[in-house]
């Protein structure tokens, strides 16, 4: 079966219903050990939608990078995280969600409808909003904020990685690689891991059980 190469199919839909300013929702890093979870939120010019928006997943790293140029200077785009504590705190689900309605918030002009990746609404939505499951892959607007969230999340692993050189977070964004893991267990867990996270835990766990 052919892949499927987003459009404005769901935006145009949108727009027919009554609606006139549509943001695209998504995030990005909820399966990495370390590092925040980071939503976008993009609301695309109908009449100038960049060529080429695809899921941030299926594009090569140069290509995402020249959308998400492209992308800040014809669409209005927000970004916000939910930090390693508020995914501990709160589970990552939950702060996948708030990363979202931290993005919604701050678009520089509030949307009045929501396409959102996946098949659940963040608690804190209080405007019209639909879920798509697989959005990055079939909304343009969603394919849009996958593309400005990873590039977000990527660069900011990249700095992480220079203070906390070894884990790899420069190439594997703080995913459980087996380099990654191998590093938790020779060089331990730094501020950035996910404690709630199994590995994290497990490591932290044995280095109490040894120690006691």
């Amino acid at each position: 079966m052919a892949k499927s190469i987003p459009d404005y199919t769901f935006e145009e839909a949108a727009l027919l219903r009554g609606a006139t300013r549509i943001a695209g929702v998504d995030e990005v890093g909820r399966g990495p050990l370390a590092g925040p979870v980071t939503a976008a939120a993009v609301v695309l010019d109908a009449n100038n939608v960049p060529s080429g928006l695809n899921d941030s997943k299926v594009l090569t790293a140069k290509r995402r990078e020249t959308l998400y140029e492209e992308l800040l200077k014809v669409a209005d785009v927000s970004v916000s995280h939910a930090s390693v504590e508020e995914i501990d705190e709160i589970n990552i689900l939950r702060a996948s969600h708030l990363a979202m309605e931290r993005a919604i918030a701050g678009l520089q002009t509030p949307p009045d409808h929501l396409l959102i990746d996946g098949n659940m609404l963040p608690r804190g939505v209080t405007i019209s909003a639909e879920t798509i499951v697989k959005g990055d892959a079939r909304s343009v607007s969603i394919s849009a904020a996958s593309i400005v969230a990873k590039i977000v999340r990527d660069r900011l692993m990249w700095d992480l990685a220079q203070q906390f050189p070894g884990y790899g977070w420069e190439t594997n964004a703080g995913y459980p690689s087996p380099a990654h893991k191998e590093a938790l267990r020779n060089l331990g867990v730094t501020p950035h891991h996910r404690r709630s996270f199994k590995p994290v835990h497990n490591i932290l766990y044995q280095d109490k059980t040894v120690s006691n």
